[in-house]
């Protein structure tokens, strides 16, 4: 069985690369072949089953917004996996993942994350985009699950048809300058909207700060402490420049046609 696994490592985020990378092999479904697919803007070299792909580093948030396109570059060498899976650059595998509690059965055919924490909220709380004109809006009384960004993946065929739907979706909303209330995250939500895949707990995928549930089996490394939350804070800080830049060019280019 081969598994294809998909990594993003834009800018500092590469540091984190090498910790992911080392669990990930001893950890993450040990017995099969895995082959890694990172992009980043840093120049490291591929090996045997690392393939490493340019990208320029985008900006926030267009580095998660444009995921899936990245990805599709590879499609047609992405057909050849049994499974594909994305995780965030900060994952980090700390228990033996067995393909039982893992892999998608074949009808579920995909392996999505919830968030634990909406479970007792009502569907109004959740964090689905709620404007109508979006291509990821989910209505008030629509939705069950709110699935993670950060971990989805299962038979190969499945992840692609959802990459090039949310690539659609995402490319639409922002040909009609839309950016969906969560990027990436919205258009997966609305790409599962009942759906029946396979639903992990936040025991796969547990933020390190995080002391519920006490045992996890992958965390999400503490971004803040590792890169700098000054660094995090940065990447937000120059798109909201970058927006306030573009609405002051479309308010100009309004007043200037009249």
């Amino acid at each position: 069985m081969k598994i294809g696994i998909l990594y993003v490592g834009i800018g500092k985020y590469i540091r984190l690369w090498d910790k992911f990378y080392s669990s990930c092999e001893s950890m993450f479904l040990p017995q099969y072949e895995k082959k890694y697919f990172i992009f980043t803007d840093y120049p490291l070299k591929s090996s045997t089953n690392v393939q490493v792909s340019f990208q320029e580093d985008l900006g926030w948030p267009q580095n998660v917004l444009f995921r899936y396109q990245m990805f599709l570059r590879h499609k047609e060498e992405l057909k050849h996996f049994d499974y594909l899976f994305f995780f965030n650059g900060n994952t980090e595998f700390l228990q033996i993942i067995t393909p039982e509690e893992f892999l998608p059965t074949e009808k579920e055919a995909l392996t999505g994350l919830e968030w634990h924490t909406y479970r007792n909220k009502p569907l109004q709380k959740y964090h689905y985009e709620r404007r109508k004109n979006s291509q990821a809006y989910i209505p008030y009384n629509s939705g069950e699950h709110y699935y993670q960004g950060g971990l989805i993946g299962g038979e190969s065929k499945a992840y692609i048809e959802l990459l090039e739907q949310c690539s659609l979706m995402t490319e639409t909303d922002l040909k009609r300058n839309i950016t969906a209330r969560w990027h990436d995250e919205s258009y997966l939500n609305k790409y599962l909207l009942d759906k029946q895949i396979k639903i992990l707990s936040t025991e796969y995928g547990r933020p390190q700060e995080w002391t519920v549930p006490p045992t996890p089996k992958i965390i999400f490394r503490d971004k803040n402490t590792i890169l700098g939350a000054s660094y995090i804070c940065s990447l937000k800080k120059r798109n909201r420049l970058k927006l306030i830049s573009k609405a002051i060019r479309n308010i100009l280019n309004k007043l200037l046609k009249r």
